[in-house]
């Protein structure tokens, strides 16, 4: 059933508006009147329509540049262009400015309400784009799950993708790298973000009592029952259920989950009468299930139907340029919650020392490394004596640098050294010895050093750093 939708019609001509009107009101579409560009803009700015049908030559500002300010209105906005004097000149002029298609007069009425059909569900796919992003966002911007590095832009756009369905996902990855903060946004992006979302640490229940925490128990099924109990997955009917550390399942409470996932439906503790439920499940693990499977302490059938989805969280040191981001985000955060007026800027100094720490801890620890430099910062800036040990510790840093960016360090640490001379040395030369092989073009240069563009520029300007092309 074709989606109806609201048209806005330009046109200087009133029987070419009339008869637009007539064909999409009688197609059940709500439809509103411009008679000039400037009308049309004013309409607009008002409420976003799905799709314009705007004629190309009026008096006044003329369609094409009608066209142009729309689409600075809105630069998803779905616009046809109408005129009897469709060129292929006209045609890419349209195009070039944004336009979703041109039509020429005379036109067939079964050819503009097909369009028109299109233009709304391409208009509505991208609202619905836009709605799993959003939401996607207030989950990232609430609890700081940030990442522009190419693997978290993957992970993203996975999420976004499955965030509609259905179908179990499994998130894997070391501790801390946020595995829950990526279960709440597929919850948060998906049609059940109004419903609950239940977390479960399988790890920090007792294994005896799992059981009954997962699935409820009646009253007197077992010692201290003293009433009957609903369980999680009964709580998080029609929402989502995030369980963590599920490899840490013991195998009857494994049959149980399989039989949850295949039959829609559970068993209390002490019961005999099944209740059924609509539980989407997002299970995490820091563990690999493919070799617990193979020594027989996972079902194979519960991995496969737990990894529908599996995704994949890389961690925080295969992603460095994420760290930036991430330790502004964490001063932000903790400056607010402790009162203070924190600078978000960092020496390139301290940069260095956080960008090269190997962080075992990933994004939790990162956190834990910013929030503490916040509390204890003399001044509103973050300095390097606010940095834990292990992160300022400079033996520990030029390893960390000649390791990752493949440098082979000659530095004989015994005679001793300036170690804000030498991570600067390094520094400069790999940016010189980048911008050489991609002629000066900071963007490759960049992807090449495996940092933000945006980094990279600060780091250029930092150290004054002039390349001939």
């Amino acid at each position: 059933m074709a989606k109806k939708g609201s048209i806005l019609i330009c046109d200087d001509e009133e029987i070419m508006r009339d008869v637009l009107e007539t064909i999409l009101s009688g197609a059940g579409h709500k439809v509103e009147l411009a008679k000039t560009g400037e009308e049309a803009i004013e309409a607009y700015s008002q409420k976003a329509f799905d799709v314009v049908l705007m004629d190309v030559s009026m008096p006044g500002i003329g369609g094409l540049t009608a066209l142009e300010e729309l689409i600075k209105i809105d630069p998803e906005a779905v616009i046809l262009m109408v005129t009897a004097y469709a060129t292929f000149d006209t045609a890419i002029s349209a195009w070039e400015k944004g336009a979703s298609g041109v039509i020429r007069k005379p036109f067939q009425n079964e050819q503009i309400t097909a369009l028109v059909a299109k233009g709304i569900r391409k208009r509505r796919k991208e609202e619905e784009r836009q709605v799993l992003r959003q939401a996607m966002v207030r989950s990232v911007n609430r609890e700081g799950f940030i990442g522009r590095s190419e693997v978290m832009e993957d992970v993203f756009r996975l999420v976004e993708r499955v965030a509609p369905a259905r179908s179990t996902v499994l998130i894997t990855g070391e501790s801390g790298t946020g595995k829950e903060l990526v279960a709440k946004a597929i919850h948060e992006s998906s049609p059940r973000n109004n419903e609950a979302f239940v977390v479960v640490n399988c790890s920090n229940i007792p294994s005896e009592l799992l059981e009954s925490e997962l699935f409820g128990h009646t009253k007197g099924a077992f010692t201290g029952a003293v009433a009957a109990k609903k369980g999680l997955f009964e709580v998080a009917d029609n929402g989502s259920i995030f369980l963590d550390e599920i490899g840490d399942l013991r195998p009857e409470t494994q049959v149980r989950l399989l039989r949850v996932i295949q039959e829609r439906e559970f068993t209390p503790v002490g019961d005999t009468t099944p209740v059924k439920v609509d539980v989407r499940i997002i299970a995490a693990t820091n563990v690999d299930l493919k070799e617990a499977v193979r020594n027989g302490q996972f079902r194979e059938d519960l991995y496969f139907r737990l990894s529908v989805v599996p995704l994949e969280l890389p961690p925080l040191r295969d992603r460095r340029e994420d760290i930036l981001p991430l330790a502004q985000h964490f001063v932000r955060k903790y400056a607010e919650e402790n009162g203070r007026t924190m600078s978000e800027t960092f020496s390139p100094e301290v940069l260095a020392l956080l960008e090269n720490y190997n962080y075992p801890g990933n994004v939790r620890e990162l956190e834990n490394v910013i929030e503490r430099a916040v509390v204890i910062a003399p001044s509103d800036e973050v300095t390097i004596d606010c940095l834990r040990p292990e992160v300022r510790d400079p033996e520990l840093a030029l390893k960390m640098i000649a390791e990752t960016e493949g440098v082979s360090s000659d530095i004989d640490l015994a005679r001793g050294v300036n170690f804000y001379d030498e991570v600067k040395r390094f520094e400069i030369d790999l940016i010189r010895r980048a911008l050489d092989q991609t002629g000066g073009h900071q963007s490759r240069a960049a992807r090449l050093l495996g940092l933000n563009a945006t980094t990279l520029n600060s780091k250029i300007k930092s150290y004054n750093i002039q390349h001939k092309h």
